[in-house]
């Protein structure tokens, strides 16, 4: 299905009606996943031209985003990526957690961002973040698909490495994310310590819910910890 591709359309619009000049997109990977961290990349990318076929992650196949990934690492200004652990999402939720992982990611970066482009409808980042939210805007905005892609790519091979001494859990096919190979190995063997464990998939696994850790959470989160998202 053809797409258009994403312009510098929000970012040209917040140096003319703001006046800043740094302005970072940030994106997010991980979120929804049963094992993993929830990783975020932030990226300044100008106003230059992007590489050919730049769109949303999701939307590419697995050889091409990891060909523009590697294409976009150089491309880029600067990018800088951020992780939150599994224990501290189960310590913080999922929304503090986000926030932990793109504060890492923008305070790695050379040089602070005057302004964050946030994929999404929900602000997240807060004070003292500057913050346009941008409703797809990792289809819409060159900045925030470049993160996207980035992202995405170094978190999968994140957890291929991790996956490694888990075989059983395929996490290089599945990236942590609800499978039936993941669904079967969780069954048989139990959460690795790879998993979040304060997640309402816990409750599906009689043989191991006693592992499971409580903390409150809001609808939303519920929702993403049972694979509705």
């Amino acid at each position: 299905m053809p797409y258009e591709p994403p312009t510098h359309r929000v970012e040209r619009s917040l140096r003319a009606t703001t006046g800043v000049k740094v302005v970072a997109g940030v994106d997010e990977v991980g979120r929804g996943a049963w094992a993993g961290p929830v990783t975020v990349c932030a990226a300044i990318t100008g106003l230059r031209r992007p590489p050919e076929g730049l769109t949303d992650s999701k939307l590419l196949g697995v050889a091409r985003r990891t060909e523009l990934a590697e294409l976009l690492s150089d491309w880029v200004t600067a990018h800088a990526l951020g992780h939150s652990s599994p224990e501290e999402i189960d310590e913080l939720g999922m929304t503090a957690a986000l926030r932990l992982a793109a504060v890492r990611a923008l305070e790695a970066l050379p040089v602070r961002p005057e302004m964050v482009i946030l994929d999404g409808k929900h602000n997240y980042l807060g004070p003292p973040w500057r913050v346009r939210t941008v409703i797809k805007g990792d289809q819409s905005c060159v900045s925030v698909a470049a993160a996207s892609v980035i992202a995405k790519v170094r978190r999968d091979a994140l957890m291929t490495e991790l996956g490694a001494d888990h075989v059983e859990f395929a996490f290089e096919d599945n990236a942590g994310y609800p499978s039936p190979v993941h669904r079967a190995a969780l069954q048989e063997r139990g959460p690795t310590p790879h998993h979040r464990l304060s997640w309402a998939y816990m409750d599906g696994l009689p043989r191991w819910r006693h592992l499971k850790r409580t903390r409150a959470e809001d609808a939303d989160e519920t929702a993403e910890q049972i694979g509705l998202f």
